[in-house]
């Protein structure tokens, strides 16, 4: 391994969200923003909106209950 190539380590870096929630990790840089965490990303939150113009989410839905049921064969 090579000498005086390596970044320096942080173990105690800090990370901001946009939504204020602040947390630490190990990293190669003191300080990370981010834009969207688990604390407000919507999947995580519930508030998930889905946009469906033309009802495909309601076919695939259909198709997918229709291939769990037992066919006849």
């Amino acid at each position: 391994m090579k000498t005086d190539i390596h970044p320096t380590y942080h173990t105690n870096a800090k990370v901001k969200c946009a939504c204020g929630k602040t947390w630490h990790i190990s990293s190669t840089t003191e300080e990370t923003n981010v834009v969207i965490c688990a604390n407000c990303h919507p999947f995580y939150t519930g508030t998930e909106k889905i946009v469906d113009t033309r009802g495909r989410v309601e076919k695939f839905k259909k198709r997918a209950e229709k291939a769990k049921k037992p066919g006849k064969k």
